[in-house]
């Protein structure tokens, strides 16, 4: 499955703005109104119908009769965990066809989700929010939310912001995200005021790392994939969006040396790429593969072998990168390498459909 594109909203210079100042652990399976007129029964992400009449999902899966009370699919739920970061956790959902409708309502906290938050995680939304969703042909949703959608503690608006864009953002014909309380378009958050602007993508980033202050000019913001630990053990992927320079470096170069570099110390979060690993050249595209040339560093103790930590890694962040579909991994120039799992990562390796699916 192609890596959803994303695309920059004038809030995403806005968010650049504050940006600047201040163990398997993936899964199988990834009507047009104004903003004056949009129909509040309208909840479904795709309106696509199949040549039998049944209406399905982005993910292609049939929604009618029994099967869709009896069914459960794999969703992204966006929640926040002990460290206050918003990760994504894939969760077993009832089968539906307002997929879209259905993520947001177990973002809700004292709602369904909090028989199966994982250890340490918690909910995003005010306890009794509701709302509803609507799909517009450019690829923006409209969440409407209720009056309770306002209570939130302002701590917790920018986190609130991204959990609700990712979570939508999962769904191949969501691009952008905009937000309404009863009805009235928000252009800027309720508490705090965190601009919206005419809506939010994942060029917006998430969990937004400031520590290392670059020239706006001379730099670019990524999104970083790291790793936590659950409390009760369990590792999990962490998307961090920072801004790194490119000043006389490929951008690939740039993202994978700041891999290496690791996390903020006081982050809370790990690395399992060591200072030693460094890539011999620059990294080649070509037709959506990634080719990264690295030295012996990258290798475990037994062979030609690497960390799947470390191919999740990469692959989670070199793709969040427009165009990129897969990377795949040499050492001094050659192939025959295995990951921890067993596979083969000299040949292209795409994204996972599913992250943090909780099978370690």
């Amino acid at each position: 499955m192609s890596h959803k594109k994303v695309k920059m909203t004038a809030a995403a210079v806005l968010a650049s703005s504050v940006l600047l100042s201040g163990c398997g652990l993936f899964g199988g399976d990834e009507q047009a109104g104004s903003e004056q007129d949009i129909p509040k029964d309208v909840s479904y992400v795709d309106d696509a119908v199949n040549e039998n009449g049944t209406e399905s999902d982005v993910t292609g899966e049939e929604t009618d009769g029994e099967d869709a009370v009896t069914e459960n699919v794999q969703r992204e739920l966006y929640l926040i965990d002990s460290n206050g970061y918003v990760v994504s956790q894939t969760l077993e959902l009832p089968k539906t066809n307002e997929v879209a409708k259905q993520a947001l309502e177990y973002l809700v906290a004292g709602g369904p989700v909090d028989e199966m938050l994982p250890n340490g995680f918690r909910a995003v939304l005010p306890a009794g929010t509701e709302v509803d969703v609507n799909l517009k042909e450019d690829g923006t949703i409209v969440a409407d939310f209720s009056n309770e959608f306002m209570s939130y503690d302002g701590a917790d608006e920018e986190r609130i912001l991204q959990a609700i864009t990712w979570t939508l953002t999962q769904f191949e014909n969501v691009d952008n995200v905009q937000i309404m309380v009863n009805g009235h378009l928000q252009t800027v958050m309720p508490v705090n005021q965190t601009p919206i602007g005419e809506g939010v993508s994942r060029a917006n980033g998430i969990n937004y790392d400031t520590a290392d202050a670059v020239d706006l000019m001379s730099s670019r913001a990524v999104t970083l994939y790291f790793m936590a630990e659950s409390n009760e053990g369990d590792p999990y992927y962490v998307p961090v969006t920072t801004r790194l320079s490119l000043e006389g470096k490929d951008r690939y170069t740039a993202i994978v040396e700041a891999l290496i570099k690791g996390p903020s110390h006081n982050s809370g979060l790990t690395n399992d790429l060591s200072n030693e690993i460094a890539l011999l050249d620059d990294p080649v595209m070509e037709d959506g593969n990634l080719a990264l040339n690295f030295n012996e560093a990258i290798l475990g103790l037994e062979g030609r072998i690497v960390s799947k930590s470390i191919v999740d890694s990469l692959v989670l962040t070199l793709t969040e990168q427009t165009g990129v579909e897969s990377i795949a991994i040499t050492v001094d120039g050659e192939g025959d390498l295995m990951a921890t799992d067993g596979t083969n990562i000299s040949e292209p390796v795409a994204r996972p459909e599913k992250v943090n699916t909780g099978r370690f």
